[in-house]
């Protein structure tokens, strides 16, 4: 039988999907399934999405330049304006998703065997997308005792080796929730430009900030043109996951014109997605007020309701619509699927992603799980509640209990 690449058997399951098989086992048992395992918004799409598309004067579903199309380009450059950072359309590549957007970054910076240092828990392609370039994740771990703050800057400079190319974080967390202050980023700033590192930013959740905090960008970074590269996407501030819209956006030339050599290899992000895009682009501010308000609404909930289940530490949430949260369990991974084949309350039970694989490390984040807090108030409410008498009978079988 032919072999697969080394590459290939080396790609760790998705922590998101991987129980996705027990999922659909449960539901064709009849019983209802809560998904806080995945980022998937039950907020609705912005209708003006759809009536571009309907109305987009279309014979041919053709091609679309590989950058992306010149007007959708025009209102993402509108956008950061607006934001106070500056773009010209160069500055941008539309990518199918996010996904494609760091892939692109990776693949442009990435020799094999180099290095990108990231916050762990992270989110957990980060390392299918490394392991693709033949490169790897070096955690720097965060704590959930510090709400997963960023340790002392002394941690990341251990960690910095001749093959070291690039500092990688999500602002705001995934899956931690956390959103990182002015300050934090500045001290990243100054090592970066120490040592000649590419800091990619992944900030699709940028709109998500709640009690009061700002979401700070790397592109407002003095001296970091050369050095930033930015992954952003119209899946999460749109409700818009499928139409897999993203880009890839920086001021450094050199890389922007080897990062378009991919994206013409791959031809042209989807057309009819970037059509919709270019429409929701242009939302008004109270638009981004409004979903920005449910989801702090949402996360409250989740907190209130979580601080009812005994053993369960949820730490401080700002950002994103994700809690990294810590059960009373010795193994998640072995609790989740019990959760999907062998429980139901009230018709009911919940999937959770498993914490370990947030992790690089060996051993952490095995009495964790991520919860994202993209349903409903009511349907958050009941999938907590699911959750809290799943640790009970856990606890009074003696599954995985621990204390």
């Amino acid at each position: 039988m032919p072999q697969l690449s080394t590459r290939a058997v080396r790609l760790p399951p998705s922590p998101i999907r991987k129980l996705a098989g027990y999922a659909e086992a449960a539901k064709k048992r009849g019983v209802k399934v809560y998904h806080l395992n995945i980022g998937q918004p039950d907020v609705e799409t912005p209708p003006e999405f759809f009536q571009a598309i309907k109305q987009a004067d279309l014979r041919v579903l053709a091609y679309s330049p590989s950058a992306g199309f010149p007007g959708l380009l025009t209102e993402i450059a509108n956008y950061y304006d607006r934001l106070g950072y500056p773009l010209e359309s160069s500055d941008i590549i539309v990518t199918t998703g996010a996904s494609e957007a760091l892939t692109f970054a990776f693949a442009a910076i990435l020799n094999a065997g180099d290095e990108v240092i990231v916050p762990e828990p992270y989110y957990a392609n980060y390392s299918s997308f490394s392991l693709a370039k033949d490169a790897t994740v070096v955690p720097v771990t965060t704590r959930i005792e510090d709400g997963f703050a960023l340790p002392d800057m002394s941690a990341f400079e251990e960690r910095i080796t001749p093959r070291t190319k690039a500092i990688l974080i999500c602002n705001p967390g995934n899956p931690t929730g956390v959103l990182y202050p002015r300050e934090s980023l500045e001290e990243l700033r100054k090592i970066c430009l120490k040592h000649d590192l590419f800091l990619i930013a992944d900030e699709v959740y940028r709109e998500f900030a709640y009690d009061g905090h700002q979401h700070h960008s790397t592109l407002e970074l003095d001296g970091m043109a050369d050095h930033v590269i930015v992954v952003d996407s119209i899946s999460k501030r749109f409700s818009a996951c499928g139409a897999r819209i993203g880009c890839v956006i920086s001021r450094n030339r050199e890389l922007m014109g080897a990062i378009m050599k991919m994206a013409q290899a791959r031809l042209s992000p989807p057309t009819l997605g970037q059509i919709g895009a270019e429409a929701v682009y242009k939302m008004p501010p109270d638009y981004y007020h409004g979903v920005v308000c449910e989801y702090a609404s949402r996360r409250d909930v989740l907190v209130e309701e979580l601080s009812k289940i005994d053993g369960v530490v949820c730490p401080p949430i700002n950002g994103a619509f994700y809690a990294m949260v810590r059960l009373p369990v010795e193994d998640s991974d072995q609790f989740c699927q019990w959760l999907l084949e062998d429980f139901e309350h009230e018709g009911a039970t919940v999937m959770l992603a498993p914490g370990s694989g947030f992790y690089a490390t060996p051993g952490l984040g095995r009495d964790e799980v991520r919860i994202a807090y993209v349903l409903n108030a009511d349907d958050l409410r009941a999938a907590v509640r699911c959750l809290g008498a799943a640790l009970q009978q856990a606890n009074s079988l003696k599954l995985n209990a621990t204390r």
